[in-house]
Formats: C-alpha cells, sequence, structure tokens
C-alpha cells in the first residue's frame, strides 16, 4: 500500500467491485479500499447496486489505514453535504380522564398480588385432597 494517501484527505478513485457489504475503490494501480454500505450517502442504503456502478468515478475521503493488514477504509458520503433535516412537530400526548387515572391508584386490595396471595392459601389447600 502506498503511504502517499493520509487520513482525512479526499481522492478521485475508481468503483472496481461491488459486494452487498460495499464498494472496492481503486485509488491508483496499486492501492484501493473498501467504502462500506453505510458510508455510500447520508440516507439508508438497502442495494448499493442502486448508488454505485463498476467503472464509475467517484470522490472519497480516507478514514482510516491499516498498512499492517494492507486496509483502508474509504467514504463517499463524508465527501458530501449532509441534507438539512428537518423538524418533526410532536403531537401532544392526550391527558386520560380522571375516571381512568384514579382508577389505577385506587390501592384496590382486591386486585393484583392480594388476590394471587388469597388464592394461593386456596389453592395449596385443594392440592391437599
Amino acid at each position: 500500500m502506498t503511504a502517499t494517501y493520509e487520513v482525512g484527505n479526499v481522492y478521485t478513485g475508481k468503483v472496481t467491485g461491488i459486494q452487498p457489504y460495499g464498494a472496492f475503490v481503486a485509488l491508483d494501480g496499486d492501492t484501493q479500499g473498501l467504502v462500506h454500505i453505510s458510508e455510500v450517502t447520508h440516507s439508508f442504503v438497502k442495494d448499493i447496486n442502486e448508488h454505485l456502478k463498476v467503472g464509475e468515478e467517484v470522490q472519497v475521503k480516507v478514514l482510516s489505514i491499516d498498512e499492517k493488514a494492507g486496509k483502508m477504509s474509504l467514504s463517499i458520503r463524508a465527501t458530501q453535504d449532509a441534507p438539512e433535516r428537518t423538524e418533526v412537530k410532536k403531537q401532544p400526548r392526550k391527558k386520560q380522564p380522571a375516571a381512568a387515572a384514579a382508577s389505577y391508584s385506587s390501592g384496590d386490595s382486591a386486585q393484583g398480588f392480594n388476590t394471587l396471595k388469597e388464592k394461593l392459601e386456596e389453592w395449596i389447600e385443594q392440592s391437599k385432597k
């Protein structure tokens, strides 16, 4: 791998291969890197073939270089401006009617674990018979 490439710099490369997980981009005759599918564009990519074609020239930013393993991580989306986010208006929550709210906090002893405790004693007696 040539040492002429630096992390953070943008270069022009050519797509040499496409896999379901990303695209291989050659920066020169000896150096190529991988653009992971998540680094193709700012939006969700289901099928990378809808965004890139073999032989296409692309601008890529070098994210990382692993000289030992001979691998280079590249990004196309890092060379593009992020789309503006639109504010989503949240709908206000509807308040529960007072009667419904009161039924949850009434502390009715005939419900919940007290009933289970009473039934448990009854079931134990039944199982002894």
